[in-house]
């Protein structure tokens, strides 16, 4: 192994180099949103198309949005080896062409009408290709941005791409709101339902772009440069008693992306058209309002950790869900429209606290050496347990329980979770990126 600094180095990256990456991670992420989020929303209409006359048929379209969680670690432990060994910069363009690709091959799939059981299986084998690819997307992206971002301010710069992830949700769902209003359900599941899917081809034509014209990051440089790059990141960051550890804090710190993103943004739409008999537009309209809340929340939240640390900050977020969920669920589950929108808003704004500020402090555990490979494993595999599996857990529930308030209790029981795994960590939001 080559001898690395050993202290931390500043990053010196200047401030419209910063802002031209920045652009370019969000891009690349508000086209790999939308493309993993429109199948949540819409879940009705896949419903109808790829499993017509199955009781269970909302079900089976969230088990197969779920299975695809299980292939994230596996895209973040290839993609993650290779962006510690080649770049960042590469694997990102290789994983936004891959779930492009993916996205608009549903949107011309047959019909179980057209091809019988085949339809569904190409459907899921899709939703294979997308999980790998987001696997490879969180990470690396965050850790591209974080590792040009100035110092001082890492939160808010690494905060930008997850307001681009909810802008990709809010897109989505305003898509699937205005088709769904303006087509009708006929229409739609006949052939409308595949026009959100072929969206993907243009984001991913500019995402792939932009992508392309950016340089790898200033840490990954230096360390390449001075020949200290892993020869075996995952490997290296197993045989490390510290960076076990970081991992372990990286899969349960995330408990409560299950039930804020998973729950209250991708689920939401046909929880309260299925559950709480909204409308489908009015269900997807509540969702947008919770979305704006959220992406307004974001940014104040990205740049507050920057001042206290991020701790404080995920930790109060957590002690907040815990305190508002219940009441939140309950305001929606009144069936008033108004009310719900108070509700599902007050409910994002406080997982903004959350959302906004975990990445970089998942970044900031491992040093450039291993970060992409042992944050991207960390953090996919809590996604495919507590995220993935989420809208079907909450599903399947209710059907056992007939208790519409399940999604409030999730709620709690992973702020609570992630607000002991918070308290377990070293905050390292005032020092510089290691390298190693």
């Amino acid at each position: 192994m080559s001898t690395v600094a050993a202290q931390p180095l500043p990053n010196t990256v200047d401030p419209r180099t910063a802002r031209k990456v920045t652009l370019a991670g969000c891009v690349g992420i508000f086209a790999e949103l939308y493309d993993n989020g429109i199948f949540g929303f819409m879940a009705g209409s896949l419903a109808a198309v790829f499993f017509p006359g199955s009781d269970n048929a909302v079900q089976l379209v969230f088990l197969g949005y779920a299975v695809s969680f299980f292939f994230r670690p596996l895209g973040a432990v290839i993609c993650g080896h290779l962006g510690d060994r080649i770049g960042r910069q590469r694997m990102l363009v290789f994983v936004i062409l891959l779930i492009s690709a993916a996205t608009a091959a549903i949107g011309v799939l047959p019909s179980y009408a057209g091809i019988g059981v085949a339809a569904p299986a190409l459907l899921i084998l899709l939703r294979v290709a997308q999980g790998f690819s987001v696997g490879g997307e969180a990470s690396g992206a965050m850790s591209f941005l974080a590792e040009h971002a100035p110092e001082g301010k890492r939160g808010l710069y690494t905060s930008y791409a997850q307001i681009a992830s909810f802008l990709a949700l809010l897109t989505g769902t305003l898509v699937a709101a205005a088709m769904t209003s303006g087509l009708g359900s006929a229409r739609m599941e006949s052939w409308g339902w595949r026009i959100p899917f072929l969206l993907a081809v243009p984001l991913g034509i500019a995402g792939i772009y932009i992508r392309k014209r950016i340089s790898d990051t200033p840490n990954f440089t230096r360390l390449k440069e001075k020949d200290g790059l892993s020869k075996n990141p995952l490997k290296e960051a197993f045989a490390s008693a510290e960076h076990r550890r970081a991992m372990l804090l990286a899969l349960f710190i995330p408990l409560m992306n299950g039930s804020g993103y998973y729950v209250l943004f991708s689920y939401m739409p046909t929880f309260m058209s299925t559950e709480l008999h909204f409308g489908k537009v009015q269900g997807l309209l509540v969702t947008a309002s919770s979305l704006v809340a959220i992406c307004i929340a974001i940014p104040y939240m990205g740049r507050l950790s920057d001042r206290i640390g991020r701790k404080k900050v995920l930790a109060g977020s957590a002690v907040a869900m815990a305190v508002v969920g219940i009441p939140c669920y309950l305001l929606i589950g009144t069936g008033n429209v108004a009310l719900a929108v108070i509700g599902a808003c007050v409910m994002a704004v406080v997982f903004a606290g959350h959302t906004g500020v975990i990445h970089i402090l998942l970044v900031e555990l491992f040093p450039t050496r291993v970060r992409y490979s042992a944050y991207g494993l960390g953090y996919n595999v809590s996604s495919a347990l507590f995220g993935g599996t989420a809208p079907l857990l909450m599903t399947y529930l209710i059907d056992r329980t007939g208790n519409v308030n399940m999604p409030a209790f999730y709620a709690v029981i992973t702020a609570l979770g992630t607000l002991i795994a918070v308290s377990r960590v070293t905050d390292r939001a005032h020092l510089p990126l290691r390298d190693a």
